[in-house]
């Protein structure tokens, strides 16, 4: 049974321009894009989007990062998604991602990590539902 999950390409990969290079692993990856924005969220957008890191020390540079430039917000689907673009993706920190992923390729740092993807099937939902 195919699952859905979201995955975002964050500012500092854009400007980079690193956006093509993303979306062409994801499709290698055999995720099918079932749609697909780029939009320049606002601060309000953003705080609504992470507000479960509300309170925590990362949470307005994470604010301030995310609206410092475009994101694309990408739909995908593919069998066992969620887990397969989170290995895709690679551990936070681009120096102990493993080779290959879009972390280790793309990100510079822990807090600029070119990429987010979806943890779980009730965060899948929400975070879709607010893009699309």
């Amino acid at each position: 049974m195919k699952e859905q999950t979201l995955a975002l390409i964050k500012p500092d990969a854009i400007s980079k321009r690193f956006q093509g290079l993303i979306i062409h692993d994801i499709l290698d990856a055999g995720f099918e894009i079932k749609a697909m924005k780029m939009l320049h969220l606002s601060q309000e957008q953003a705080k609504a989007f992470y507000e479960v890191h509300k309170g925590k020390d990362f949470y307005e540079p994470l604010i301030a990062f995310m609206t410092s430039g475009s994101i694309i917000a990408l739909h995908l689907e593919k069998e066992n998604a969620i887990a397969d673009y989170r290995t895709l993706m690679g551990k936070t920190d681009p120096e102990v991602a493993a080779a290959g992923t879009l972390r280790h390729k793309y990100a510079e740092t822990t807090r600029r990590n070119a990429v987010h993807g979806s943890d779980s099937p009730e965060n899948v939902k929400k975070e879709i539902a607010f893009f699309f």
